[in-house]
């Protein structure tokens, strides 16, 4: 197929579409032969698409072209006048029908879109068919006939219609832009993905981590050590021991019921707070409980029976238990701990934060199902423990023995109720030895009364009675009241308010000395020498002497006891005061009183610890003890003296007390228990001295209620026993010098 020229060249002044358009009035014809075709009235002009699609190689339609526009009378033979060729033009508007036989081409260009036409050789036109796609022959396109613009009116030619204007081609994809778009929401999709997975991995990561961990985590506590209890040489009056607490994980129980029948017997707790405790319930972040303790303090053999039962969910863990080595060695004063090693009564519960330390803690995570347990280089922290600090306390351990063993055998003579025997260094204030009657087993405490494990020493209210004596004769001898050589007339009996107060030993009128009247116990004696003191100077001493508050030893729930003000004594306060009755006091209250008088008239404060040692095992020592001065030295020394009276003259109310080789100075004395306000049946039976009235170190009292009386028996000889090991003890040589030879009836 011969190509044609891409831009025909094509008349301007030729009809765009063929015969079907008429020259208007004035318009010339640029080439000749053109007036003479379109005067001819019936004939009608080539035009339409079958013209445009006659073009000839040089661009031009048939009717341009005369060879085609022969007349039917010609020679077809002929060779027609010579024409000029005309240069073809260039531009969109020289082929008006270029874009839409491109559309109908498929968008190919003028040269391959059809091929060269080939002039008629006979008479008539001939156009030569364009080949197409396929092989096939294009058909000719039919001419639609021309239809003049205002009809056909004669002869004439049909008038031209006006030019229109060629519709814009189509405007093509553009290629670029799509591609732009397209790249455009790639990358904000995948922008917006990449963000949201650097969320999830960094931001929200931890906490879906943990979400997921939270489920298949398991709490155990891990126990801190209690601190030791030891005593002044160090050996131990409570420590902690390596026991074993028994465990239920309620998820993985599968029978509550028949476990806990089997697990009773062995932990000797009931099947019904065993099955309580199995129940699955939630915690307070609401997660399901995966621990509950079932009983702590198990020994290490009976764990190891619970394991070989091999319950479900049942399991075994390292703990502690408290034990006291003694049993009841100093259990009224040492106290217990609750089942989670918390300090309930005594020293445990006095110091409690500084022996318990902080518990720690060990969350690891564990599998599920059959898998429960720890999961190798799963999720695990440990926080440790930190123990807790111990205490030496001033308690001798040996002395603490023997104080509570001859306490004990003296109280079950005479069937007493309540005991209590306190010993002290009178020069440090400690304590050595603080006894109580009842005892218990600290290991075992729950089998006892309430009252039985008291510390009788510090909760024991009594009236002293004539213990309180030395009290009155110590301010009398400190303000001039009186001096050892004193002596008065001593009637049997005296009044105050009303109430006759009587001696016991009937001097008969006779002239009494000061040390017979302290050797006798007299009443009257001692309540002319309150008398000659006035009630304000009695109450000054009975508090500087400690009375009516607590010493603060140390001992949770110590008693303060009581003394009455000046404003409040009645008519026979007067009387009773001065002997030992209307005041409230403790033992210990009144066994610092006797160290005071011991010490050169200093009191000090009487405590039980000693030292403080640390988990790291440095030890820091207590705070020093409040003291204060009572009485001055020598007057101290004269009451000391005249202390003696009592063991040593005939007929002293304290002759048991009396210890071959030592000078003994002590005082008997007999009161009233007081529970609730109110004086209890019986009497309350004292005696408090001091090894050597020369040079003193220790102090004892003895307090012993005996409901049926015979409470004399028992303070005086206990007190002797005590002192003898006491001595024999810590080898206490005696001065050597003789006591002195008192008057008791001077002339």
């Amino acid at each position: 197929m011969t190509p044609r020229s891409d831009e025909p060249r094509r008349d301007a002044s030729v009809s765009r579409r063929g015969s079907s358009r008429s020259p208007r009035d004035g318009e010339r014809d640029t080439e000749p032969g053109r007036r003479s075709a379109a005067g001819q009235g019936g004939r009608s002009g080539l035009g339409g698409i079958s013209d445009a699609r006659a073009y000839t190689p040089r661009g031009r339609t048939v009717r341009d072209n005369p060879e085609l526009r022969r007349t039917p009378g010609a020679v077809s033979g002929a060779d027609p006048a010579p024409r000029a060729r005309r240069t073809p033009r260039t531009g969109r508007s020289a082929d008006p029908f270029r874009p839409a036989l491109q559309v109908l081409d498929g968008g190919r260009t003028g040269t391959a879109r059809t091929a060269r036409r080939t002039a008629p050789t006979g008479t008539g036109r001939t156009i030569t068919p364009r080949p197409v796609r396929g092989g096939d022959v294009a058909k000719p396109a039919r001419r639609r006939p021309a239809e003049p613009a205002g009809g056909r009116t004669g002869a004439g030619s049909p008038a031209r219609r006006p030019a229109r204007r060629p519709r814009r081609p189509p405007r093509l994809a553009d290629t670029h832009r799509r591609l732009r778009l397209g790249t455009l929401l790639v990358l904000a999709m995948f922008t917006t993905i990449g963000i949201r997975l650097v969320a999830l991995q960094v931001v929200d990561a931890p906490e879906y981590a943990g979400g997921g961990v939270g489920d298949r985590l398991r709490t155990v506590v891990l126990p801190a050590p209690r601190g030791t209890i030891y005593d002044r040489s160090g050996a131990a009056l409570a420590q902690s021991v390596e026991a074993r607490y028994v465990y239920a994980d309620p998820e993985l129980v599968e029978d509550p019921a028949g476990t806990a029948e089997a697990l009773s017997p062995l932990l000797g707790i009931p099947v019904s707070r065993l099955t309580e405790e199995m129940k699955q319930r939630k915690r307070p972040d609401g997660r399901p409980s995966r621990f509950e303790y079932l009983a702590r303090g198990v020994e290490i053999n009976t764990a190891e029976k619970i394991m070989e039962l091999n319950r479900a969910g049942i399991g075994t863990g390292r703990d502690e238990r408290r034990e006291v080595p003694g049993g009841d060695l100093a259990a009224n004063l040492l106290g217990f701990t609750s089942q989670d090693r918390v300090g309930l009564e005594g020293i445990e519960a006095r110091y409690d934060e500084l022996l318990r330390g902080v518990n720690g803690e060990r969350e690891y995570e564990v599998g599920k199902g059959e898998l429960a347990a720890e999961i190798p280089g799963g999720y695990s922290k440990v926080t440790e423990a930190r123990p807790g600090s111990s205490l030496q306390l001033t308690i001798d351990r040996d002395l603490q023995f023997m104080v509570q063993r001859i306490l004990t055998k003296r109280m079950q003579e005479v069937n007493g109720t309540i005991g209590a025997a306190v010993v002290l260094d009178v020069r440090s204030g400690e304590v050595l030895a603080q006894a109580s009657y009842p005892t218990y087993d600290a290991a075992d405490w729950r089998r006892y009364d309430a009252e039985d494990r008291n510390d009788a020493a510090t909760s024991f209210v009594v009236d002293p009675g004539s213990v309180h004596k030395p009290i009155v004769f110590g301010a009398g001898l400190e303000e001039g009241v009186i001096t050892p050589e004193t002596a008065w007339p001593t009637p049997y009996f005296i009044r105050k308010g009303g109430e006759p107060f009587r001696d016991t030993h009937n001097a008969q009128g006779r002239k009494l000395s000061v040390a017979g009247m302290l050797g006798f116990s007299s009443n009257v004696g001692t309540i002319r020498i309150a008398d000659k003191l006035g009630a304000e100077k009695v109450y000054e001493y009975q508090l500087r002497f400690g009375l009516g508050r607590p010493t603060g030893e140390g001992v949770p729930g110590e008693a303060a006891g009581r003394v009455l003000k000046p404003s409040e004594y009645s008519g026979s306060t007067y009387g009773s005061v001065p002997i030992g009755h209307s005041v409230d006091v403790t033992p210990l209250q009144m066994a610092a009183v006797y160290a005071a008088i011991a010490n050169d008239g200093t009191w000090i404060q009487p405590h039980l610890v000693r030292e403080i040692i640390g988990p790291d095992g440095r030890r820091k020592p207590v705070p020093a003890p409040q003291t204060r001065q009572v009485l001055r030295p020598e007057t101290a020394a004269a009451l000391r003296t005249l202390l003696e009276a009592p063991v040593t003259i005939e007929h002293g109310t304290a002759r048991q007390a009396a210890i071959k080789g030592y000078r003994i100075a002590g005082k008997t004395g007999t009161g009233s228990r007081v529970v609730d306000g109110r004086y209890a049946p019986g009497e309350v039976a004292s005696f408090i001295g001091m090894d050597q009235a020369d040079d003193p170190r220790y102090v004892i009292a003895v307090f012993a209620h005996t409901p049926s009386g015979g409470g004399g028996d028992i303070s005086a000889p206990a007190f002797k026993e005590m002192m003898e090991y006491v001595l024999r003890h810590y080898r206490v040589p005696a001065t050597g010098t003789a006591p002195p030879k008192f008057v008791v009836y001077p002339q």
